[in-house]
């Protein structure tokens, strides 16, 4: 019986398998943006461009959310539940806020000139960094998801599962952020 219950701990959870295929995809569909981005650098009409210092503010934003959703998790596997709601809405905030700067230095950046059609490296950039966005999106409508079910009183058992793969999925979207920054920053 021993051995049953020893082989089961090793198997991970399919929602987590699929999780984890989904983000090998998107690491792909990411690898393959930034890939064509370096091939296209090298045309002569390549506009060099200064990212606004607004995405450092959001970076701060996303970094701090990695932050809050660890403590999150840390707080639902010690069964408190109140710090845990705590720190799902501040993750969920943090989130809005990463958005929300993000589209403000994309305005900044419009402001500027710096359009879709102004030039081949800025075609690239605001497809990169929104199609980083939508997933950051899609992360805070989970989280806002698990924020209700955390208030529901339907439900009195509690599953870690969940749980685990929101803070995995975040934690890969701000690892995503800061990889996209500084590739932005150095590939220019």
């Amino acid at each position: 019986m021993e051995l049953v219950m020893t082989e089961q701990r090793k198997k991970i959870h399919p929602h987590k398998f699929t999780l984890w295929v989904a983000i090998g995809s998107i690491t792909m569909m990411f690898a393959g943006l930034t890939s064509a981005y370096i091939i296209k650098r090298n045309q002569p009409n390549w506009l060099e461009f200064d990212l606004p210092v607004i995405f450092w503010y959001s970076t701060a934003a996303i970094v701090s959310s990695s932050i809050t959703i660890w403590l999150a998790v840390r707080a639902f596997r010690q069964g408190e539940m109140a710090k845990y709601r705590k720190m799902l809405i501040v993750t969920f905030v943090l989130g809005i806020v990463f958005v929300s700067l993000q589209v403000l230095g994309f305005i900044q950046l419009w402001n500027q000139g710096i359009t879709l059609t102004r030039n081949v490296s800025v075609s690239f950039l605001y497809p990169i960094v929104g199609l980083h966005a939508i997933h950051v999106i899609g992360g805070v409508i989970a989280l806002l998801i698990m924020f209700l079910k955390a208030f529901s009183r339907k439900q009195k058992t509690y599953s870690a599962v969940p749980v685990e793969m929101m803070s995995t999925y975040w934690h890969f979207v701000d690892l995503l952020w800061i990889y996209l920054l500084f590739f932005l920053l150095m590939i220019r």
